[in-house]
């Protein structure tokens, strides 16, 4: 009889602050900066120097812990982790660990299984547990691949040594790597939303690690957890978890046990492989940092981080469901960044029309933009420019089909709606007048055709539009030549 076996998986999400300087020194946090060259003794962890901390760090990490509904601790403790890392100069890292800046927070998402076109099916609103949220220094990036000599040794980049960094822990509340995926994408959302990270998985500023067991369905008993590390995008994330949920049951099967240990992805290889055996909090041996005194947050400072939270993106894509009538995957997809939510509502309240707008936004604006390798930040048609464009449409000045050719040339030269319509004359006939006289020449052209309509033929109606169409190229106001064409038909 073969067991059913139920996934049990906890993430811990590190999440980079965007201060300007680090968490303990003045030293830039900028990415890209050449190797070595955003350090100082204090972030080397040279004798003699001492840490003061990034006020607006803190005040990042309290927004963050705000919003995921955390109890705040009106005073936390930094503590030293100490273990030996290359890319780890003092030996140690300061971080927070049996009092941490927040605790028993929640986060409520919206969750489901993914059809082919990527759309949410079974939507169901799931809360998810937050354990703690911590501050912490973040270590190097040690570099083991393009580089000369990479074969026989490592480089280490201490530009990193330092950063701010929110570490999010979750509750093991996730059974499935969908649960796991919405959730990261539901966080980074968040976190974006908050302006407290750009969550750019790629670069390193959102990191991930899960933690992976599983046991008989309908038992309380934990399973052996296993650490998957550094996961540095959604897609590895739901790999990662679909393979070591796999692979913990075949080996349970077949009569092995669970090692507790941490593992990395292989991407190319498309499964995780051993890294190195679990440590437990003991072999880190914490103690209270000696160079900082207990954090303690002024309870005014407390409730003014609170009034100052902005929307987030549950909230904001409610609203665009109530407000602008737009169905839940609509407004998901409009407000996956606070800069697309923003750049979709000036439209929308610009033009009049939000319905299309959102049609816009996510059909051929997100096209070009993807085609010119740009983000929603880097948009060279204002909101307020494309607005015009469908009111353009809305007026009935140009149709549909042409409105995309104007958008097309909008898009690549910046001009206004207005500007390309005058200089491509692209106006729209709509005068009855012309249309008529158009329509009558094109019936006199083609006596056959219209002798064979008024047989009955009435498919024939397409040919005489395509006919109109060609005479007016393509400028004629389409429901204004439907009407007078079946009217001239009918006589």
């Amino acid at each position: 009889m073969s067991i059913d076996y139920q996934a049990v998986i906890g993430l811990e999400v590190h999440a980079q602050l965007l201060t300007k300087s680090k968490l303990f020194c003045g030293c830039s946090t900028q990415f890209g900066a050449p190797p070595n060259a955003n350090t100082c003794p204090v972030c080397l962890g040279l004798p003699g120097v001492l840490p003061v901390l990034n006020r607006e760090a803190v005040h990042m990490a309290l927004l963050t812990a705000l919003a995921l509904n955390c109890r705040v601790s009106p005073t936390s403790i930094f503590s030293r982790k100490n273990y030996f890392y290359p890319d780890l100069p003092k030996g140690y890292q300061i971080s927070q660990y049996d009092r941490p800046l927040g605790e028993h927070g929640r986060l409520t998402v919206l969750s489901g299984e993914r059809s082919e076109t990527g759309k949410i099916v079974n939507r169901t609103e799931k809360s998810f547990g937050i354990r703690r949220i911590h501050m912490e220094e973040d270590a190097g990036k040690s570099i083991h691949e393009g580089m000369p000599d990479s074969a026989t040794k490592s480089y280490v980049n201490l530009n990193r040594t330092g950063v701010p960094l929110v570490e999010i822990v979750s509750e093991p509340d996730f059974t499935s790597s969908q649960e796991a995926y919405d959730y990261l994408t539901h966080l980074r959302k968040t976190l974006l939303y908050l302006g407290v990270c750009d969550g750019n998985m790629e670069e390193g500023s959102l990191r991930c690690d899960a933690n992976v067991s599983v046991r008989p369905r309908g038992t309380e008993e934990l399973g052996t957890k296993v650490e998957i590390k550094n996961l540095n995008s959604f897609r590895f994330l739901q790999m990662a978890l679909d393979y070591e949920i796999d692979r913990q049951i075949r080996e349970i099967a077949q009569g092995g046990r669970i090692v507790q240990e941490t593992r990395l992805w292989d991407e190319a290889g498309g499964r995780t492989f051993p890294m190195r055996s679990k440590e437990e909090a003991h072999d880190y041996r914490y103690f209270p940092e000696p160079d900082l005194p207990p954090l303690t947050l002024d309870p005014a400072w407390i409730e003014e981080a609170k009034r100052s939270l902005p929307d987030l993106p549950d909230a904001m894509a409610k609203r665009f469901m109530t407000v602008y009538g737009l169905g839940d995957d609509d407004a998901l997809s409009l407000t996956s960044t606070p800069r697309l939510a923003g750049y979709f509502e000036e439209c929308a309240r610009a033009s009049g029309n939000p319905r299309a707008s959102a049609n816009w936004v996510m059909g051929d604006l997100a096209y070009a933009l993807k085609n010119s390798g740009r983000s929603i930040d880097e948009c060279p048609l204002p909101a307020d420019r494309l607005a015009a464009l469908v009111q353009q449409v809305d007026s009935g000045r140009i149709s549909g089909r042409m409105a995309k050719a104007v958008f097309e040339e909008m898009y690549r030269t910046g001009a206004s709606a207005e500007q390309v319509i005058a200089a491509l004359g692209m106006e729209q006939v709509s005068d009855e007048a012309a249309l008529a006289g158009v329509i009558d020449r094109v019936l006199s052209a083609n006596p056959k055709q219209l002798a064979d309509y008024r047989a009955g033929k009435e498919k024939l109606l397409g040919y005489f539009v395509g006919q109109v169409m060609k005479e007016t190229k393509g400028q004629a106001n389409p429901a204004v030549l439907n009407t007078l064409l079946k009217q001239k038909l009918a006589e």
